[in-house]
């Protein structure tokens, strides 16, 4: 990835994150037009190669993640900053923060169990997601982001942290 298209990719992140944090929304403005900056910006330093990666950065974010939006479980900003990242990174290191990204939330989640003393509770949520899984039921609305009583955890700050941390590797050379 180019220092330039990183740069755009970090600070994206940050303003994501930092809206998330405070807000718990990403707003449309940012996430439009860090996906067109994204765009331009690969095709201005790559070309139709680079139109063509950020494309389907784009695309390969916003399909993965759909699923996750359209069962109540993201957010549609999370969603979106997803697409709009992947205009940045193109497909295969969007993949790579995505899943990095995963396991941040989930440490992030596991914090948050614990330290609202939520864990019985949480315990039975995953039970009730592994029976709707083996049934093929929706698990309901107990453990959605419909359910006013559920903890959150804002997956923006888990993808901007992820975002950050790759930037710092890709500085110091251990990713490319």
């Amino acid at each position: 990835m180019k220092p330039v298209i990183l740069v755009g990719a970090v600070l994206l992140s940050v303003v994501a994150g930092w809206t998330d944090l405070r807000s718990r929304r990403i707003p449309n403005w940012l996430t439009v037009s860090g996906l067109v900056i994204g765009i331009a910006a690969n095709t201005a330093l790559g070309g139709w190669g680079g139109l063509k990666t950020s494309l389907l950065g784009a695309a390969v974010g916003l399909a993965l993640l759909l699923p996750f939006v359209l069962l109540r479980s993201l957010g549609a900003g999370d969603w979106k900053l997803a697409g709009a990242l992947g205009a940045f990174a193109g497909p295969g290191i969007l993949v790579d923060l995505l899943l990095g990204s995963v396991f941040v939330a989930g440490v992030m989640a596991v914090a948050l169990v614990i330290y609202k003393g939520r864990v019985r509770q949480t315990i039975r949520n995953i039970g009730h997601i592994l029976i709707s899984l083996v049934t093929f039921q929706l698990p309901g609305s107990r453990v959605s982001l419909d359910n006013p009583d559920s903890l959150k955890v804002p997956y923006g700050v888990a993808l901007a942290f992820t975002v950050v941390l790759y930037g710092i590797l890709w500085k110091m050379g251990v990713v490319a």
